[in-house]
């Protein structure tokens, strides 16, 4: 039985509303987020998919990952994506102290050096104290509404297709994964979201 949930409920939202969860916008506009990344043919995949599409999405990158692979993180910018900082090794801030926790935010951040400053927890946990000082120093907490369940081998790629198709809707952030342990799931499920949405009517925007 899965941990998570793949809809964000309401409630869980008003409790954290310094968090953004989702835009309230009457446009028909998606923002698809990839956490994890860059990762060698994965995140590549992933941009030629976009650009099939015409899609622009908001890649919430690993510090180490950019400096083991910068041509491919610099392929993200120059495809006019969003980047946002998913700490430098991927920090469980449960399991971490609040001052190491913004110690490995900041290495990854001065990596990816950018003004734009989106932050994602990874695990989607955070502590009230690290919130607060990632807050202070210029962050926007990016969370979601809908959480794909890409990187779940324990369901089908079917399911995964499910979750996204039935829950998402205007001004919803989804969360993807160019990760080696989400390819599978994200390889079957990504262009048929961004062909079924396209065709809806919908636009996917970058987070900015």
């Amino acid at each position: 039985m899965k941990s998570y949930l793949v809809k964000t409920p309401n409630l869980i939202k008003l409790l954290f509303k310094n968090w953004i969860w989702s835009f309230s916008t009457k446009e028909k506009a998606i923002y698809l987020t990839f956490d994890d990344g860059p990762t060698p043919e994965i995140t590549e995949w992933t941009l030629d998919q976009l650009n099939k599409f015409n899609a622009k999405a908001t890649f919430f990158c690993i510090g180490k990952n950019i400096a083991e692979h910068p041509k491919i993180y610099q392929q993200i910018i120059e495809n006019n994506h969003s980047i946002g900082n998913h700490t430098n090794n991927h920090l469980n801030d449960w399991k971490t102290t609040s001052l190491k926790y913004i110690e490995n935010t900041t290495n990854a951040g001065n990596l990816i050096n950018n003004s734009l400053k989106l932050f994602r927890p990874p695990y989607g946990k955070l502590t009230s104290s690290s919130s607060k000082k990632l807050q202070k120093n210029g962050y926007k907490i990016i969370m979601w509404d809908v959480l794909s369940g890409d990187f779940d081998n324990s369901i089908s790629k079917e399911k995964c297709l499910e979750n996204v198709l039935k829950n998402t809707g205007n001004g919803s952030i989804v969360v993807f994964h160019d990760s080696i342990k989400a390819s599978k799931n994200l390889q079957f499920v990504l262009t048929k979201v961004l062909n079924h949405f396209t065709g809806k009517g919908f636009v996917f925007k970058k987070i900015s």
